[in-house]
């Protein structure tokens, strides 16, 4: 059975070029706090990738403080800070937040205090994207990074929280993007790397990855590459569309991730449906990978006013580069034989 991956929203697979970049960093030896060649040429690597980092999201100049993932990143930039944002949030930011700012039916999270509130770019469920305004204290980029056409240095953010494997790099790093001149307490203390913001040796392993990964994602986008599957995503939703009058797309009329379908199709629980196409040969989820798991509807569809049973039908497919028209179709059928197997039990 050919097996088709439609949860990079969960995490996108690994890149050649981080890869390479991964196995290239084993080599070098030397403790990048170090003032020998080996430690200098360890520092280099972490410095390179900063600037790759950087460059990839439109934030010369800017600090980027490199963590163990969007998670650390959340942590080092909201805690203790008083923020306020809406329930749509990652709940790796839901966890440092007052939850105060109300969500509309289209997903749209309406910011009264941006210099002291929290707004994702885009959301990992519903592939909504935000406005973001002038002043805002802190942006969730995971979704966005790689995906959108976004600068940091032009968003209105003073912080943004960044995650490689979102972006095809690999797990357990991130980094927190910072306006120069911002204040930021370390959480983790001990030496004094990333800037005395983040101590303890850095995962130069890792941090070379993302740098790449950050590289070769920016050139994917300048060429088009996100277009493309925004193209193949619609006609998976057309192809839907034909079969089930009753399943709603999500953000439809909204901005959204160019990779990202949310279906609802009341009644239908979301976890019953991932298991059948799981089976069937696709990856999809039902919300996103750190809420799976919990038997609750979507926080983020009740937020946009959707009942439990429909939050609960929720359906995750987000494509990558990789998938094709004849996937998409593979797929649409797939849900079509599972979706009148359902329907007959119910007649």
């Amino acid at each position: 059975m050919k097996r088709t991956y439609l949860d990079y929203n969960a995490t996108a697979p690994l890149r050649p070029e981080a890869r390479a970049a991964m196995i290239a960093a084993m080599d070098v030896v030397g403790n990048p706090s170090s003032v020998h060649a080996e430690g200098r040429a360890a520092r280099a690597l972490i410095e390179r990738a900063r600037g790759q980092v950087a460059a990839a999201l439109g934030a010369e100049g800017a600090d980027v403080i490199f963590t163990s993932g969007a998670t650390e990143a959340a942590a080092l930039a909201c805690a203790g800070r008083g923020l306020v944002g809406a329930a749509i949030e990652h709940d790796a930011v839901r966890a440092w937040i007052t939850e105060d700012l109300e969500v509309g039916a289209n997903g749209q999270v309406a910011v009264l205090d941006p210099a002291r509130s929290v707004l994702q770019l885009a959301n990992s469920e519903t592939g909504i994207v935000q406005t973001l305004p002038e002043g805002l204290a802190v942006s969730d980029m995971t979704q966005g990074f790689g995906k959108l056409p976004v600068a940091f240095n032009w968003s209105g953010a003073q912080m943004a929280l960044v995650s490689a494997h979102k972006l095809g790099g690999p797990k357990g790093i991130g980094a927190l993007v910072v306006r120069r001149g911002t204040e930021i307490a370390a959480r983790i203390r001990g030496g004094g790397q990333e800037m005395g913001r983040r101590a303890g040796t850095e995962n130069v392993i890792g941090i070379a990855g993302f740098g790449a990964a950050a590289e070769a994602a920016a050139r994917d986008l300048a060429a088009g590459v996100w277009a493309r599957v925004e193209k193949i995503r619609n006609i998976l939703e057309s192809a839907i569309a034909e079969i089930s009058d009753t399943t709603i797309f999500v953000g439809k009329d909204s901005p959204r991730l160019p990779n990202t379908s949310c279906l609802l199709t009341p009644g239908w629980k979301g976890e019953t449906q991932v298991m059948a196409l799981d089976l069937a040969g696709f990856a999809v989820s039902a919300g996103s990978a750190c809420s799976s798991g919990k038997v609750r509807a979507s926080r983020v569809l009740e937020a946009m006013g959707h009942d439990a049973t429909a939050a609960a039908s929720a359906l995750r497919v987000s494509l990558g580069p990789e998938v094709t028209e004849e996937d998409a179709l593979r797929f649409a059928e797939s849900w079509a034989r599972l979706w009148q197997r359902y329907r007959a039990r119910l007649a």
